[in-house]
């Protein structure tokens, strides 16, 4: 049975937290908040500063004014105790590449202190590496160091995985395998799991809450319940002459809640109006649709509301 969590709780809270490298400002008075038990994706495009806040997370670099609380304590130069309850994977995992991968994750086991027989062989196994576990890593292909990563950032059952874009160098196949694996560890056993993340389907698909950041600053946090519950459903007509066919929308048909979203898009946002009748009015007029459809609003729709550009990847 999946434990039970109480996700009231805030393990992960940042308060103004800002960085500054050489006079320049990579971010500016963050606040993350992450329920115990949830999967949070942090969003934003690259360069925003995902990356600056996980490494603050987990220590690696020293805000240069905010604070970091884990785990309900403030976080210092000194809190090993605290960083012993966390996985992470910040940018490219680094490994020995002459030893194999299982001795890197005993090398890890034995750094943590962490003494739990068949431990390395069941992380291996969760990431699909078993058959590839005696091999050295320089050998390992760019995807699976990625799982290998992932294998030792779980393999002493930590509390928090601090994840930066966890899925980089994977296929689709990959991919799926990965995200099934994070909600497990979150559901059966109650893993608190921050990931970064510029692929939205992906956080779309597992996260509880999102935050997105852009040009440093925090521009949002809310969870995707919220974002499903305010999704605007709408029609989307394709056709050749958006003019033609917004005029018949509004003086034929008496519509104004529509939108001319690109050179070829119109959206309509009526809800008194169906396919059908669209599509009969439009043709009676002369005005050749190219697509006619139902759609709701997605993570990247909200994402673009949000911080007005794409994502790069």
């Amino acid at each position: 049975m999946p434990k039970k969590i109480d996700r009231s709780e805030n393990i992960v809270q940042t308060n103004q937290l800002t960085k500054v490298i050489d006079g320049r400002e990579l971010v500016r008075e963050v606040n993350i908040h992450v329920k115990k038990g949830e999967i949070y994706g942090f969003l934003g495009p690259n360069g925003a500063g995902k990356t600056t806040v996980m490494k603050m997370l987990t220590n690696l670099w020293k805000p240069t004014s905010g604070t970091v609380e884990l785990f309900g304590e403030t976080l210092t130069p000194t809190s090993y105790e605290v960083l012993k309850r966390m996985g992470s994977i910040i940018e490219f995992p680094c490994f020995y590449e002459h030893m194999s991968g299982r001795e890197n994750l005993q090398l890890h086991c034995e750094y943590m202190g962490y003494y739990v027989p068949d431990s390395v062989n069941h992380a291996l196994e969760m990431l699909g590496l078993l058959d590839a576990g005696d091999q050295a890593v320089k050998r390992y292909s760019l995807g699976m160091k990625q799982r290998l990563g992932i294998a030792r950032a779980i393999l002493c059952r930590p509390e928090l995985l601090v994840l930066d874009e966890p899925t980089n160098g994977l296929d689709p196949a990959g991919m799926k395998q990965i995200r099934d694996l994070f909600r497990m560890l979150c559901m059966e056993y109650g893993i608190t799991i921050i990931i970064s993340s510029h692929i939205l389907s992906e956080v779309e698909s597992i996260a509880d809450t999102i935050g997105v950041i852009d040009h440093g600053r925090m521009m949002k946090e809310i969870s995707m319940q919220e974002i499903t519950e305010m999704n605007t459903a709408y029609i989307e007509i394709v056709v050749e002459d958006t003019k033609k066919a917004a005029y018949v929308l509004a003086d034929k048909m008496g519509l104004k809640n529509f939108k001319v979203a690109d050179g070829h898009t119109i959206r309509v946002y009526d809800g008194q109006a169906g396919t059908k009748e669209l599509s009969r009015a439009l043709a009676l007029n002369d005005v050749d649709i190219d697509f006619i459809g139902k759609r709701s609003e997605s993570l990247e729709d909200y994402f673009l509301k949000i911080t007005g550009e794409g994502v790069r990847s």
